[in-house]
């Protein structure tokens, strides 16, 4: 086979088809097509995505969202606990000079915030939407640097849900204190909880959420930080669990169909 300056011939196998490790044999090195490089600022800002999505939480790019902890919704499943471990993330909050905002649904017919919450000091906002972000725009819009919202409150499958979709569409990464959240109904908490991982969500406990703020056993703030408490007692099952319930609650829906049918 003759072969011309330049170029080499690879030998076809007996199929009658060139591997694509060999097609390229055939072309000259100064004329194989070569995939572009990235440009060392394309790599740093991939790269400065990736680090963005793995959810780390700073002091000085977070704020606490303190949602909707009133006197007439003491009836909700867990509430002393849920109240408890907000408290003690606002404690830690004040602490490391993180930013808090309250709100309260309805307040005329729903009542104030429950005082064992230690919310002295901070002006809660009246809202009527199931979401916190229409009532403390002005709060967000006013911290730029801010990349990270921290949520406890109740209820999970209302204002936490929706809180969380807005922030997330507005950019931010949303850590939502599971401890700290709770329902009436225990199948709306944890189906939201769910739900809000699906959308991007992070979902953490209060002392995940802390140590990450704290950082360092060495911060000053550490021994106050880490006091003793009681670890909240409520189901935090976020995988098969809730799965089970709904599947139970679609049975019980058809055998009670199934029964008013037979009756007729």
């Amino acid at each position: 086979m003759d072969s011309r300056p330049g170029e080499l011939h690879a030998r076809r196998p007996a199929g009658g088809r060139t591997p694509v490790s060999q097609a390229l044999c055939g072309v000259p090195l100064d004329r194989q097509k070569k995939p572009p490089a990235l440009s060392t600022s394309a790599h740093l800002q991939d790269m400065a995505t990736m680090r963005s999505n793995l959810g780390r939480v700073l002091p000085g790019s977070s704020i606490l969202f303190l949602c909707d902890m009133q006197e007439k919704f003491r009836h909700i499943a867990y509430f002393p606990q849920i109240v408890s471990v907000a408290a003690r993330m606002l404690k830690v909050a004040r602490l490391l000079e993180v930013p808090a905002v309250l709100t309260e649904q309805y307040p005329e017919g729903l009542g104030p915030t429950v005082p064992e919450l230690g919310a002295q000091g901070l002006r809660p906002v009246a809202k009527t939407c199931f979401s916190m972000v229409p009532a403390v725009q002005k709060e967000l819009e006013s911290r730029p640097q801010l990349c990270s919202v921290l949520l406890c409150g109740i209820e999970t499958q209302a204002c936490i849900l929706n809180t969380t979709l807005d922030l997330l569409d507005r950019g931010l990464q949303v850590h939502v204190v599971v401890d700290g959240c709770s329902s009436r109904s225990q199948v709306d908490r944890l189906v939201a909880l769910a739900r809000m991982r699906q959308s991007g969500a992070f979902l953490s406990t209060s002392e995940g959420l802390i140590l990450q703020l704290v950082g360092d056993a060495a911060h000053p703030q550490f021994k106050e930080v880490l006091a003793p408490h009681a670890p909240p007692d409520l189901p935090c099952s976020l995988s098969s669990n809730h799965h089970i319930l709904i599947d139970r609650i679609h049975l019980g829906t058809q055998q009670a169909a199934t029964s008013r049918q037979a009756k007729f």
